[in-house]
């Protein structure tokens, strides 16, 4: 596996290998990788001669009182996960050459960007976008592969690529989770053994409304209060949002009809913030 720092050589190699005629396969991450990063990286493998990882702990997308210093990093780690699961080169730039002295140039997806996250998060989604952006233009990907757990983050990302007219095909991947449930995330890491029980209220409530959804239940208040019930009742200390909303412009639905429904979670375990979600869709 190739390592590489540079932004110039990431863009000559990448020419190099669409002259050859090289597909290129793009999963960026922030590190600290977990076995739902790795099937990203296997899934971006199955259809492409080489494999990207970036690695790039993205100050832009964290907020005042954020936890961008104590981020999980370990370099070491993510090479030898990233090369078994199939990565062809590592990118790993430093935040000083992405952002440049002067650097004052932003890509935001109007609308979309201000709900659910981007309510708590202001400046969230401005930062997700402008860098995902930037490592587009660097890496140069024939395909970018992105994770279901962060569902409006790759709803965003799929309209900027439409919008902006990106040759870029994206791949949804489904969520990784624990035996236990939990959906796989860095800051997981972040939990005691105690607040990692209670975190589990997160999906055993996703999971409740989804057999009560498959029994029949189309009414988006009481399936949020059948979530928000078991969420208070799991110990989870903090809950910032639960919301029911179109899958496909985020807004907020009272009945589920025919288009898929968003199920989303933002809660607080201790200290850590974690978000899950399920998607809702009506079968014939």
């Amino acid at each position: 596996m190739l390592l590489i720092d540079s932004i110039p050589q990431m863009q000559r190699t990448a020419d190099e290998l669409r002259i050859n005629g090289k597909r290129i396969g793009f999963v960026p991450t922030m590190g600290a990788l977990h076995q739902g990063h790795l099937d990203l990286i296997r899934t971006a493998a199955q259809t492409c001669d080489t494999v990207v990882v970036s690695v790039f702990v993205n100050p832009s997308q964290f907020g005042k009182g954020e936890d961008l210093s104590r981020y999980p990093r370990n370099l070491e780690r993510d090479q030898g996960l990233a090369a078994d699961a199939g990565c062809d080169i590592l990118f790993v730039p430093d935040a000083d050459a992405i952002y440049p002295e002067g650097f004052c140039t932003w890509v935001q997806v109007e609308g979309l960007g201000g709900l659910l996250e981007g309510a708590f998060r202001p400046t969230h989604f401005r930062g997700v976008t402008t860098v995902v952006t930037a490592l587009f233009n660097i890496v140069k990907p024939h395909l970018a592969v992105f994770g279901q757990k962060d569902a409006q983050q790759a709803l965003i990302i799929r309209r900027m690529v439409r919008d902006l007219h990106m040759d870029i095909e994206l791949h949804i991947a489904p969520t990784r989770r624990e035996s236990d449930g939990l959906a796989m995330s860095s800051r997981n890491t972040y939990l005691s053994d105690s607040e990692r029980e209670r975190a589990l209220a997160l999906s055993r409530a996703l999971t409740l409304a989804e057999a009560a959804f498959r029994g029949g239940e189309r009414d988006a208040r009481i399936l949020r209060e059948s979530v928000q019930n078991e969420l208070r009742s799991g110990g989870v200390d903090t809950v910032d949002y639960v919301a029911l909303v179109d899958a496909e412009n985020l807004e907020e639905l009272e009945w589920i009809e025919q288009r898929a429904a968003l199920l989303a979670i933002a809660a607080r375990v201790g200290t850590t913030r974690l978000i899950d979600n399920t998607i809702l869709k009506v079968t014939e």
